[in-house]
């Protein structure tokens, strides 16, 4: 129980400095601990930067922050061989920011696909290859990719085969009220801080405790079946009505099947339990499914969205008892 103690009191930090977005923690720290990878997208200002930023600080671990623009090049994130005459290995490579804990990403749809690439075989391999050579990365390795879902002008849409890899898809949206006083009070507060308060932060190894923990959450057979059924009805979804099967192109790939059974143990360890119910599957189905599903030009016409299309398979797809 220390584990879970130390993953709420690491959730408890973010929040008292990311107000208004206690979801988004949430998600984060499932994506972490399950040594997955995160699509954040939102409006500018809604404190993406930060939330990653607050995570390294009260986690014992480091953070690259990667701009992503137009003429960012693939050696820019994964690193390069540096020539040196003087030294017997004439080629020295020089690793690149993806070699940290934790990766931002920001606006990766800003620079083209060959350099969205180059995050593909860490985020699915865990290493990088360069001249032929494969480097490892560091056992805790995450990112999170940002993007911005206004000014589409000279932006490169992550293609599907790379947005499958992300184990999430987080939509973020404005605080309410009372969150917005609270940010205005707390950024007045940070502006008369002459010093940073330091406090011990959390080890990393909390998170390979609490990995370990996860892996011994119980799922039932009915539970393994309501995942299958679920991503079988955005397959073929003409099984459960024509208006479904007229919304969907293509539905979700096994990579959506082992998500949620990943995402749903992490949910379901967090709230305290060491089994997974149909509540912590749908927890996290929109995250896990958004993503991968290629909506019709039909749907597109009438202003559906993912969101809605699995709102209607949620209703479709019985709970077997």
């Amino acid at each position: 129980m220390a584990t879970l103690d130390s993953i709420r009191e690491l959730s408890n930090r973010m929040a008292s400095s990311i107000l208004g977005q206690d979801e988004l923690i949430e998600r984060m720290l499932i994506v972490l601990l399950a040594d997955g990878n995160m699509l954040l997208e939102g409006l500018p200002g809604l404190a993406k930067t930060r939330a990653i930023k607050a995570l390294s600080k009260e986690l014992d671990c480091g953070l690259s922050r990667i701009q992503f623009t137009p003429d960012l090049l693939p050696s820019d994130v994964t690193g390069t061989e540096i020539y040196q005459p003087e030294l017997e290995e004439k080629f020295i490579f020089q690793q690149g920011p993806i070699f940290n804990n934790l990766i931002l990403a920001d606006e990766i749809n800003r620079a083209p696909a060959k350099v969205q690439s180059a995050l593909l075989e860490a985020m699915e391999e865990r290493q990088v290859t360069v001249a032929g050579k494969t480097y490892p990365m560091d056992p805790l390795f995450m990112v999170m990719a940002t993007q911005n879902p206004v000014e589409q002008e000279g932006t490169y849409p992550l293609p599907e085969a790379q947005m499958d890899r992300f184990l999430m898809h987080v939509i973020i949206g404005y605080p309410d009220d009372k969150s917005e006083i609270g940010i205005i009070r707390l950024n007045r507060e940070e502006q008369h801080k002459k010093k940073e308060e330091t406090r011990e932060r959390i080890d990393p190894q909390e998170i390979f405790n609490a990995r370990k923990e996860i892996a011994e959450v119980k799922i039932s057979k009915n539970m393994e079946r309501y995942i299958v059924d679920i991503i079988e009805g955005s397959r073929y979804p003409e099984k459960y009505g024509e208006e479904l099967k007229s919304w969907i192109e293509f539905g979700a790939s096994p990579r959506g099947s082992i998500a949620l059974d990943r995402c749903s143990r992490v949910h379901a360890w967090m709230q305290g339990n060491d089994f997974v119910s149909p509540e912590n599957i749908r927890a996290v189905v929109h995250e896990c499914l958004r993503h991968r599903l290629i909506l019709s030009y039909e749907a597109n016409a009438e202003g559906i969205t993912p969101d809605h299309v699995i709102d209607q398979l949620l209703e479709k797809v019985a709970v077997i008892g």
